[in-house]
């Protein structure tokens, strides 16, 4: 749980950080490690619900993303694609919550926090 609330709140803060930031062509230096970031949030979403959480938080967070990025129809497009594909990346591979499943949401945690940390870091305010 608090593994969670953490990186909640590191999206949250790349969020509001990059959001500050004037738009920026899909070459932009931090722009691999926001589309890793949708795939993580995708695999989460799928993962987290697989294994009993319910409802949409995951989705919730790539809105966020969405929202705070601001993107033109082309670079919505790869977020969204991003996020499903980290989504349909375990579809076919779990059908129930297993051990392995939960190592991958575990890793995916560890992944999404290091990954919104460097971003927020290195290209925030």
């Amino acid at each position: 749980m608090k593994r969670r609330s953490m990186l909640l709140a590191v999206c949250l803060a790349v969020s509001v950080a990059i959001s500050t930031r004037p738009a920026v062509s899909a070459e932009a230096p931090f722009e691999p490690g926001l589309m890793r970031l949708a795939e993580v949030l995708g695999s989460l979403h799928f993962l987290r619900n697989l294994c009993g959480e319910k409802g949409d938080q995951w989705r919730a967070e790539m809105g966020k993303l969405l929202e705070s990025e601001n993107p033109d129809a082309d670079r919505r497009a790869r977020f969204i694609a991003s996020f499903n594909r980290g989504y349909r990346s375990f579809g076919g591979t779990y059908t129930h919550c297993t051990p392995s499943a939960t190592e991958a949401i575990s890793r995916y945690m560890k992944e999404g926090e290091t990954l919104s940390r460097e971003i927020a870091s290195r290209y925030g305010n």
